[in-house]
């Protein structure tokens, strides 16, 4: 089991442009096979460190991973966001 994590500091850090990017990652759901299992959340917290916008994802394994990282609108989607982005970062550990 992996889990992947990215998360996102955006140039715009208002409610409706967070509201935005989290339709916009919710908006994978049941479009890409190998993306079952997943959330969005939003940094309650607001320091200048934090970042804005949290998606954690989880694999069965490295396989579904490189799946869903080759899909076209897993593709899409991650330009997308991170031209909203000013910085972000991601992890993918074994569980």
């Amino acid at each position: 089991m992996l889990k992947h994590i990215v998360l996102f500091k955006l140039k715009d850090n208002s409610g409706k442009n967070r509201s935005h990017v989290t339709d916009v990652l919710l908006g994978m759901r049941g479009k890409i096979p190998e993306l079952t299992d997943f959330e969005v959340g939003l940094d309650v917290v607001g320091a200048d460190y934090s970042f804005d916008v949290a998606f954690v994802a989880r694999f069965p394994s490295r396989q579904e991973l490189e799946g869903y990282r080759e899909h076209p609108l897993h593709k899409e989607v991650s330009r997308y966001v991170k031209s909203l982005s000013e910085d972000y970062v991601k992890v993918d550990y074994e569980l």
